[in-house]
């Protein structure tokens, strides 16, 4: 099932029962029922300022801190359709364009001036920065079932896996790449999927004990890679750019991963990569 989210709101959209209407009485996948019925938006004087608060409401109402979730919210609308259209990308504290979510090997960008600008002016259209294919990985960490829903309620697990993993006595030394890799799908972005945090081991290392493994196949993969700034905004501004990304129907959901290296070992300074398994292409 190709699952995407309301480009005016962020809402997952799960069901056909979401999806907004057309003037013909057709549905559109681009925006839910609450924003856009009968060829228009519902609110068609909402600013982006408007968006932001009035899911701010709802997402406190759902359980989830104030502060959380405005600062979720300006990292990740001004990346929907809606929103983009309207001219509303502004800039982070860098100078950088803020827009919504590698191995070295892999080919990540390099720091020089050229290449950072390459890399802003493709995270302002939403696309990939390059696409690679690799070979299957095994990685060992923690890990959980958890869903999208859960994790924006404020009652997720995935802050507590992390805290966890470092505090283990089996991680590798502070350099070592780690991975948030996201596996098991249940039902796209919409069902349940299996979050682990770990570090990559050899097909005949011995797991540590306690840890969980996860196989990655063999996979091409859209990368997008965010800007340089604190690592609770550029991981959110970087997965609200591949959710707003128009190729959903690429992915293949056989397992995606965030790539933590040295450009992550200051929270404050993280640029982060997000691999998402796709077709491959032709």
């Amino acid at each position: 099932m190709n699952v995407t989210v309301c480009q005016s709101c962020g809402m997952p959209l799960t069901s056909t029962d979401q999806f907004g209407t057309e003037m013909d009485g057709s549905t559109t996948r681009e925006y839910c029922i609450y924003c856009y019925k009968d060829g228009k938006f519902e609110q068609p004087g909402m600013t982006l300022e408007g968006m932001i608060e009035m899911c701010t409401t709802i997402l406190k109402e759902e359980g989830m801190d104030e502060e959380s979730s405005r600062s979720m919210l300006r990292n990740q609308l001004p990346v929907l359709k809606r929103w983009r259209n309207e001219g509303n990308v502004g800039n982070g504290p860098d100078g950088t364009a803020t827009v919504a979510h590698a191995p070295i090997h892999a080919g990540a960008p390099s720091s020089d001036s050229a290449s950072a600008s390459a890399v802003n002016d493709t995270l302002l259209t939403k696309e990939p920065v390059r696409y690679v294919t690799l070979p299957g990985k095994r990685l060992a960490g923690l890990s959980a079932r958890t869903t999208n829903a859960i994790e924006m309620s404020g009652q997720g697990s995935i802050g507590a896996l992390w805290g966890r993993y470092f505090a283990s006595e089996h991680i590798p030394a502070t350099e070592a790449a780690r991975y948030g890799c996201y596996t098991d799908y249940a039902d796209g972005i919409a069902g349940e999927y299996t979050i682990l945090i770990g570090h990559e081991i050899g097909e005949e290392e011995r797991l540590p004990e306690g840890f969980d493994e996860v196989q990655l196949p063999p996979a091409t993969y859209a990368v997008f890679t965010s800007r340089t700034g604190p690592m609770v905004e550029v991981v959110s501004e970087v997965w609200g750019a591949v959710w707003a990304w128009s190729h959903q129907q690429d992915r293949t959901f056989t397992g995606d991963f965030e790539y933590y290296d040295e450009r992550s070992l200051d929270p404050e300074h993280t640029q982060v990569d997000v691999y998402i398994a796709v077709n491959e292409r032709r």
